[in-house]
């Protein structure tokens, strides 16, 4: 009577390999998850202050002063507030603050996370998106 039956499973080496894949992506989270969470400050700063924004008494220096204010308060490091532009153009006024930031991930290769959902139309609180570049017109 045979009695031997071939094992099934996973070997040493396979286990290790599964190991190593599921460390790179969750040391890629780990890595990632502050400039995310950075991102999502920025946007409610900035939609704060859209929606605070009145036309006929909030200058554009006003606008800096609370971009200024509200970043050193929240303590957002990976955008300046002289990086956001703040312009008018065809009688409103855009904040755009679109950037996107590169993390080392190993050796020369970098991850790159680009927030480009961040221009305004100052007092409107949906941001443009697609190709609607105000300052491309």
């Amino acid at each position: 009577m045979n009695t031997r039956h071939r094992q099934r499973g996973m070997s040493i080496p396979g286990m290790l390999i599964i190991a190593i894949m599921v460390g790179f992506f969750v040391m890629c989270a780990i890595r990632m998850s502050p400039p995310y969470f950075e991102y999502l400050s920025v946007k409610n700063i900035v939609e704060q202050i859209v929606m605070e924004y009145e036309p006929q008494t909030t200058s554009i220096g006003q606008i800096r002063r609370k971009l200024d204010n509200m970043f050193n308060t929240n303590q957002i490091y990976e955008l300046e507030p002289k990086d956001i532009e703040v312009y008018r153009k065809d009688g409103k006024t855009y904040i755009d603050a679109r950037y996107e930031v590169r993390i080392p991930v190993a050796g020369r290769i970098d991850a790159v996370l680009k927030f480009d959902d961040l221009l305004y139309v100052a007092g409107t609180p949906t941001p443009l998106t697609g190709l609607s570049d105000p300052k491309k017109k």
